[in-house]
């Protein structure tokens, strides 16, 4: 689970045998220039024949991650809930549907109950509120609604 919503960040750096402070805080300082989170950055030096000097070393670094930061693709990251919907076996078409137009997908089907249909689906976290009301109104109220830990 991530921070709350005033806690800090929860970040790592680590100077993997380079002179302290001249690998990990730099790369973290061009990460957090990208105003980026969930993230890591991995900056392999081959010895060149250049001898840098620690300013010269966290410089190095630095530019090599921001720069790596700048070119790379970005992908959003959207959390995700993975819930249990149970409603009458003849709204299983319909609620497949709903789930799909919320951006989910049904990840599993159950049917031991004759009666009913459960299935398993995960969908982003921000559509849960709005598939519950659609699911309700259209089961008129007999949709259960729960999430899979």
């Amino acid at each position: 689970m991530g921070p709350g919503k005033n806690a800090q960040p929860l970040e790592r750096g680590h100077d993997a045998g380079e002179p302290a402070g001249t690998g990990g805080p730099p790369i973290l300082q061009a990460i957090r220039g990208a105003g980026l989170s969930d993230t890591v950055v991995v900056v392999t030096r081959y010895f060149g024949g250049t001898r840098l000097g620690k300013g010269g070393l966290a410089r190095a670094y630095r530019g090599a991650a921001a720069q790596a930061l700048a070119t790379a693709p970005m992908v959003l990251a959207v959390r995700k809930s993975r819930l249990r919907v149970s409603v009458p076996i003849a709204l299983d078409g319909e609620t497949r549907h709903l789930v799909a137009r919320h951006g989910g997908r049904v990840e599993e089907s159950v049917y031991a109950d004759p009666r009913r249909a459960v299935l398993v689906a995960l969908l982003p976290t921000d559509s849960v509120g709005a598939l519950c009301e659609d699911l309700q109104a259209l089961a008129k109220g007999d949709a259960v609604v729960s999430d899979v830990v």
